[in-house]
């Protein structure tokens, strides 16, 4: 069975979804997405392992070899993206159960769990692929799955947001297939390995370059980079609570390592950005997605969609580090980003718990509910924490290392970006803490209790793993550190 892990992270999801449309039933759909996503938890373990004695592994679909065939390709960089997102399912699903039952109800939970892993199915696909066109396929069978997840929100807002994201997830779908299009044209293959050797090399070197340009604008609006993100707030405020947690954990990271697997493998990072203003236009759009985000952040009256702009600034902090180029930079943003969906997974599961009870996420809302729900309150301050960057979370391991980055290579404007950044992050945090213990509940709200124990225990999990990466890091530094050598081995 060792030799098939690579296959089975994206068949055991894509065919536990149809099953659980077959039964039906709310219980044993969710029994079903439960045990998949703890057998790919652990598929994703063993292959990580495989990956740091064997080095990168190799599977060819049908045994038929690329370029005849689809091939997936297995190194520390998609490893250790697969261990995030089987991760990030294994500890949302126990969660999950209580939470939909609650926003969705036991009528469409069956429905909603296809969905999740049909979502899964792509992301999984497109990390592991080795074929340029099988991302595409991948990246709409995501896509597909996540408008109808948007789309269950309680909210009627929610069918508007999912609108919303279908229209600019086409346009990014689009502008990508376009570019994998011009590629083949100049190369006439879409294996991966083929193109990593004939693209840098093209005689039609325009059809090259425009190739890139429509990948990267595509790449970007799936990322939601500033200011091609304007799908990313209503999609998170509305979307059922699971959904927002499971996208923000998830999505947009599998997003960013496309972007760097074509840019570093196939294009190869300095004929891309020789002659191009790339390398310039990347530091200032995520320089200014940090801050004008995060400003925006401070001005929302729901919490989940001040958070869902946070996102936007903290997709910033990762393009920022890995724009710099250097394996410093490389290692500080893939670090950012592991980092990033640990902090923001912890804190949207925080927001679910108080939404459980509460029913309403607006900040007038959760006043005084660390009264009544102090557990779910504890939670969220200290995942906000992480958020801003303050010492022993893990979300100051990685902002202490951009800034390292920025320094060394004297870009004082971006360090002070990161630092102005961070104490924006600390207004918005501020104003939902505010809330949560500084303020009288209302009047007219009935008593609420804790949120259930469901909840409760996965968010005090990554809880407990934020606290943990930020006094030893040498797991996910290691992480990181291999996956930027992965990623500058295989730049032509």
């Amino acid at each position: 069975m060792a030799p098939h892990l690579p296959i089975l992270q994206v068949v055991l999801p894509l065919v536990a979804a149809p099953l659980c449309v077959l039964l039906r039933r709310e219980v044993l759909a969710w029994w079903l997405t439960l045990a998949t996503t703890w057998v790919i938890l652990v598929n994703a373990v063993l292959l990580l392992d495989r990956v740091a004695l064997l080095g990168p592994i190799h599977y060819a679909l049908g045994g038929w070899s690329a370029p005849l065939g689809i091939a997936y390709r297995i190194d520390a960089l998609n490893g250790a993206l697969l261990l995030l997102i089987s991760a990030t399912a294994a500890v949302l699903l126990p969660y999950a159960r209580r939470s939909v039952l609650r926003e969705i109800g036991a009528t469409q939970a069956a429905l909603f769990y296809a969905a999740l892993l049909l979502c899964m199915t792509g992301l999984m696909g497109m990390a592991a692929t080795a074929d340029a066109f099988n991302v595409f396929v991948f990246l709409e069978i995501s896509s597909l799955s996540t408008y109808a997840l948007v789309a269950m929100g309680q909210d009627r807002r929610a069918l508007t947001a999912a609108f919303q994201y279908l229209i600019m997830g086409t346009l990014g779908g689009t502008f990508i297939l376009i570019g994998i299009g011009f590629m083949y044209a100049a190369t006439g293959t879409l294996g991966m390995a083929d193109l990593a050797e004939k693209l840098p090399i093209a005689e039609n070197q325009r059809a090259v370059q425009t190739a890139f340009a429509f990948f990267i604008v595509g790449i970007s609006l799936k990322l939601a980079l500033f200011p091609l993100h304007l799908w990313l707030p209503n999609a998170y405020a509305y979307a059922p609570s699971v959904v927002t947690i499971f996208l923000a954990a998830t999505a947009t990271k599998v997003a960013v390592y496309v972007m760097l697997r074509f840019t570093f493998d196939l294009f190869g990072v300095h004929h891309a950005f020789s002659g191009l203003t790339v390398a310039r236009v990347f530091p200032t759009l995520a320089g200014l997605g940090i801050i004008l985000a995060s400003i925006a952040a401070l001005y929302q009256d729901n919490a989940k969609r001040s958070f869902a702009y946070s996102s936007v600034a903290q997709i910033g902090y990762i393009v920022l580090g890995l724009a710099l180029l250097t394996p410093s930079g490389l290692t500080a943003g893939l670090l950012h980003l592991l980092n990033h969906a640990l902090a923001k997974g912890a804190l949207f599961m925080a927001l679910g718990c108080l939404y459980y009870r509460l029913g309403s996420m607006a900040l007038p809302a959760l006043a005084g509910a660390a009264r009544e729900m102090p557990l779910s309150a504890a939670a969220f301050v200290i995942a906000g924490l992480s958020l801003i960057g303050v010492p022993l979370t893990a979300g100051f391991i990685s902002k202490w290392y951009l800034l390292l980055a920025t320094l060394e290579q004297d870009q004082w404007l971006l360090a002070g970006i990161i630092v102005v950044g961070s104490l924006l992050a600390l207004g918005y945090v501020w104003r939902v803490i505010e809330q949560l213990y500084f303020r009288d509940s209302p009047h007219d709200r009935p008593a609420v209790r804790e949120a259930p124990w469901s909840l409760l225990i996965p968010t005090w999990t990554v809880i407990a793993a934020n606290v943990y990466f930020g006094i030893d890091s040498h797991l996910t530094l290691s992480l990181a550190e291999r996956a930027m050598q992965a990623l500058m081995e295989a730049a032509p």
